[in-house]
């Protein structure tokens, strides 16, 4: 299964472009298979992590795969606000409990808990508010200690979270209050130990579809070409993601890294499966590091 870019995300930085940009990517079309390299790459990898002492720890773990901070339920009121939420743009105009509580609990739908180390809420208020710079702001008034639930290796789960209280609005900002298990070291290495011409790096996963019948990713791509494709191996125990480039121009070209998002269709729900990079050899990491929930890679 082949898919291919559905919109534009904003550029990401100017970096030079991988050895993958030097060559000429022939693109099949959505219905063909994938490229043979591809699909041997992926298969490596699945056989890898399938049953390896690293997928059982996964399994124990928590592991996000959704935002770990959720806006107001009625956010944004006007364009302002939604500047201030995306640029990470907050003040503190009220007082942050102290927590005598050390240790909250994940619980999952279908069953099964892990007790964690709690964030503060004064820590979990840091990394939300991240640039001190002028208005536009969201004046934040005050916090208490409850739950949510989000998207998990695992399944849903319920999360112990820090509900901040935003002015003007009636719902809390949520920020889960538990990091993210410690990454399992993967039993295979990066593509570059095994050279291939044809793949490129997941930028990070964006969001899990409620029914986990598709996933969408972040993908790597250059000035020069259409866009990014991600081709998709299933298994019992994984799904692993190639992410590449179609209609690669030869030549000169300039070196800007850019990304767009792509949807992934299964075959079946995501479930318990692991999500894994190609290139990579590891889980697709959740989160922007640089944004208010980073990866837990």
């Amino acid at each position: 299964m082949r898919t291919t870019a559905s919109r534009t995300a904003p550029l990401l930085t100017a970096l030079g472009l991988l050895a993958a940009g030097c060559g000429t990517v022939t693109a099949g079309s959505d219905d063909a298979d994938p490229a043979p390299d591809t699909r041997t790459r992926a298969h490596e990898v699945a056989e890898a992590w399938d049953g390896s002492p690293a997928a059982d720890a996964w399994l124990m773990g928590y592991f996000p795969m959704a935002d770990a901070v959720q806006p107001p339920e009625d956010a944004f009121h006007n364009e302002n606000d939604k500047k201030a939420y995306q640029r990470q743009n907050f003040e503190l105009r009220g007082d942050l409990p102290g927590s005598e509580q050390k240790e909250g609990k994940v619980t999952w739908r279908g069953g099964g808990s892990l007790t964690l180390p709690l964030m503060g809420a004064q820590e979990a208020y840091k990394t939300v508010d991240r640039t001190d710079a002028p208005a536009p702001r969201l004046g934040v008034t005050g916090a208490r200690l409850g739950e949510t639930t989000l998207v998990t290796s695992r399944g849903p789960a319920t999360v112990p979270a820090w509900l901040f209280t935003v002015e003007g609005y009636d719902t809390p900002l949520k920020r889960v209050a538990v990091r993210p298990s410690k990454l399992p070291e993967p039993p295979i290495g990066p593509a570059r130990d095994t050279p291939t011409e044809t793949l490129w790096e997941l930028n990070r996963l964006v969001e899990v579809a409620a029914d986990g019948r598709s996933v969408t990713v972040l993908a790597h791509h250059g000035s020069c070409d259409d866009g990014p494709a991600v081709d998709v191996l299933e298994t019992d125990g994984s799904v692993v993601l190639s992410g590449h480039v179609v209609g690669m121009e030869e030549g000169l070209c300039t070196s800007d890294l850019r990304a767009k998002q792509v949807t992934v269709e299964l075959d079946r729900p995501l479930a318990e499966r692991l999500l894994l990079d190609a290139f990579t050899g590891r889980p697709v990491p959740q989160g922007n590091p640089d944004g208010p929930s980073g990866s837990w890679s």
